[in-house]
């Protein structure tokens, strides 16, 4: 028999990213084809799929769904057969899981009066057989239901995160026995007029890193400006068709991040990373810009290499990256290396917001309110008057560490010196 064949994670992967498996698209027994998608993974907020290397049957899950993974992690093995999946019932070779597998004489003999559904492959959790994987622990503590309440559909009965989170949602589990309920109470149902949706996983990283970001990393401190639009508006006025023609939407944002790369240039330290030991400050402008996508949440593209770019290079590669992200075409490469961050909050009609979470572990996030016109003095002394321009709030949230307010409100006067007396 051909040797198995081994399924691995991506080994590339920048540090400080997580990932993990959303879902097999086969199952064991399966069989799947050269190059068909197998796995789906979750990494930086962008899905990306895992093509089978050879043709065959699936013959072992070793990461399940929603548990994290490292890079170049053992996740699943293939064998390299013909066979079909009513073939991948027979004995599997040493060493592998059967797709099948036939229960021991102790299972057979037990029935529902006496061990319930799912028992026997219980049992066998309980005797390190098929342990339960950390995703499943913690779904089981965060519905406080155990591990006895839910059938299990998995391989040998083993529980999956969708028997743990089917079994909360109907609120179907079996009674616990009484040991078990006295020591863990019953989960409340919700309350009449409450409805339950469970955390998606996209959500609950973003929160975790919120949180990590906030409260355990960064002492943020945000500086508030106003920027005049005027005179990008008139440069946008003459440009935009030109832009168009060529393929490179003229966006508002194009003109706020050649603005940044102007402002980083002023002040470096917004374009670095703390580290104990010393400051790291980087010569190359990544910027990130935060994305709204339907479905999914905020997700940040890259714009790499920002210092070298034009505005038109800027708005066409904008558009490249924005389209993709709302396609949900988006790589692994597209969401990393980012060294500072754009939040054009402005666009859905917020005009501040602060502080804006730093994304770790850059040291600093620029804010962008909602463009409006506004009644402002101009002028001085004899010659001041009320004039209605266009304006927005513009906020730079910073790591205090890295920075102080000096550096901040140079940064900040570069930026709006050079939107307002664009040229």
């Amino acid at each position: 028999m051909s040797a198995s064949i081994e399924i691995r994670a991506p080994a590339e992967q920048t540090e400080g990213t997580r990932s993990q498996i959303l879902r097999w698209l086969k199952q064991v027994g399966e069989s799947v084809g050269e190059n068909e998608p197998l796995i789906e993974i979750e990494t930086d907020k962008v899905t990306v799929e895992i093509a089978s290397p050879r043709s065959g049957v699936l013959r072992e899950i070793l990461r399940h769904e929603q548990e994290e993974i490292a890079p170049g992690e053992l996740l699943g093995v293939l064998d390299p057969t013909s066979r079909t999946t009513a073939d991948a019932a027979a004995p599997a070779p040493s060493g592998l899981c059967s797709a099948a597998p036939t229960p021991s004489r102790g299972e057979a003999a037990a029935t529902p009066a006496a061990t319930g559904a799912g028992a026997g492959a219980r049992a066998a959790t309980a005797n390190g057989v098929t342990p339960l994987s950390p995703a499943v622990r913690r779904l089981l503590a965060e519905h406080v239901l155990g591990a006895a309440a839910v059938h299990g559909t998995g391989e040998r009965g083993r529980l999956t995160v969708e028997d743990v989170l089917r079994a909360a949602a109907a609120g179907s589990a079996a009674p616990r026995a009484p040991a078990e309920a006295a020591v863990r109470p019953q989960p409340e149902a919700p309350a009449e007029g409450v409805r339950r949706v469970p955390h998606s996983a996209v959500r609950r990283r973003t929160a975790e890193h919120m949180v990590q970001s906030l409260l355990h990393t960064a002492p943020h401190v945000t500086t508030v400006f106003e920027a005049d639009m005027g005179a990008v508006l008139e440069d946008r006025a003459r440009r935009r068709d030109e832009f168009a023609s060529a393929g490179a939407p003229l966006t508002l944002t194009a003109y706020f991040v050649q603005a940044a790369v102007a402002a980083i240039r002023a002040v470096p330290e917004a374009n670095s990373r703390w580290t104990d030991a010393a400051l790291e400050i980087y010569e190359a402008i990544h910027i990130g810009v935060g994305t709204a996508v339907e479905g999914t949440g905020l997700v940040v593209p890259v714009l790499r290499d920002a210092h070298t770019r034009d505005l038109f290079e800027t708005a066409r590669g904008l558009d490249d990256l924005v389209s993709r992200a709302r396609a949900g075409k988006l790589t692994p490469a597209d969401v990393r290396g980012g060294t500072f961050t754009l939040s054009n909050h402005g666009v859905s009609g917020s005009l501040l917001a602060t502080p804006i979470i730093i994304n770790q572990p850059q040291s600093a996030i620029l804010g962008i309110g909602k463009l409006e016109r506004r009644a402002v003095v101009v002028g001085e002394g004899e010659a001041e008057k009320i004039s209605v321009r266009p304006r927005c709030y513009v906020t730079l949230t910073l790591d205090h560490r890295v920075m102080d307010g000096h550096q901040a409100n140079r940064f900040m006067q570069t930026l709006v010196d050079t939107l307002s007396g664009w040229r």
